[in-house]
């Protein structure tokens, strides 16, 4: 299928490994041009030749930190009329919420729910303007299925998403979309940081944590990040322009729930 994305052109932020990577990538071989992004230079650079060797749109890498205001100015200047955004970045660690300091709150609530909604206010006039734009949020599977040890991070994604779906619905007379993934176990540094948490908790081997992580899947399986960039590069297309303010969930089957 010819997704309608040749020349268009996108940011996708956090996008020197995981999940981010993988959309770039997927993006990229729609010919789609790309600015990737990293705050390691030597880990970007490297991302960013990987994926080239696949794609036929361009990969630009930028050199910034998303959580601050001059790496933000710094990433949209290097793309300031982008038609896709794809916003993605590090998520807090698990931990417990009687510990939890107003700094740690704040660290969380900027990364996860501001970072983000200071792009989209960057650029989605642009994309209105253009009468084209697709906004992808990377979020979590446990904005519709909470933990307390995760409270961090859904707290501040469940506050993007519920400010997304407002503007989903401003936005859709323009052919300018909002959706978020919410993904779960898929085989990445994360899951490899998750892994070693339950070592060292547990005093278990990183083949029975993994194994033990597998086993939580319905499909007894982690995700491959390429099934997730595929994912998001559909909906990027041009058919999917009737897709807005959703939450689409990649878990292999594992939440319960109806809705």
């Amino acid at each position: 299928m010819d997704l309608g994305l040749t020349d268009r052109k996108a940011i996708v932020c956090a996008s020197s490994r995981g999940l981010g990577r993988a959309c770039a990538a997927a993006l990229a071989r729609e010919g789609v041009h790309v600015v990737v992004n990293g705050r390691s230079a030597e880990t970007l650079d490297r991302a960013a030749f990987e994926i080239s060797s696949g794609a036929k749109g361009s990969v630009t890498p930028v050199v910034a930190d998303l959580n601050t205001q001059e790496g933000r100015a710094k990433l949209i200047a290097a793309c300031p009329d982008a038609d896709i955004l794809v916003n993605n970045n590090d998520g807090p660690p698990p931990g417990d919420f009687r510990y939890w300091s107003d700094a740690d709150w704040h660290l969380a609530l900027n990364a996860n729910m501001l970072v983000p909604l200071a792009m989209i206010r960057e650029l989605m006039e642009g994309m209105k303007e253009r009468r084209f734009g697709r906004i992808v949020n990377i979020t979590s599977a446990m904005v519709k299925a909470p933990r307390a040890v995760m409270g961090l991070s859904t707290a501040a994604r469940s506050g993007l998403t519920a400010m997304c779906k407002g503007l989903s619905t401003d936005l859709a007379p323009f052919n300018v979309t909002i959706n978020n993934m919410l993904p779960e176990r898929f085989d990445t540094d994360r899951q490899k940081k998750m892994a070693e948490l339950a070592m060292a908790f547990r005093k278990i081997t990183m083949e029975e944590a993994r194994a033990e992580i597998a086993e939580s899947i319905a499909a007894k399986r982690m995700g491959d990040p390429a099934e997730f960039g595929d994912a998001c590069a559909f909906l990027c297309s041009a058919q999917a322009g009737f897709i807005t303010g959703q939450n689409l969930q990649l878990d292999g089957g594992t939440y319960p729930g109806l809705i």
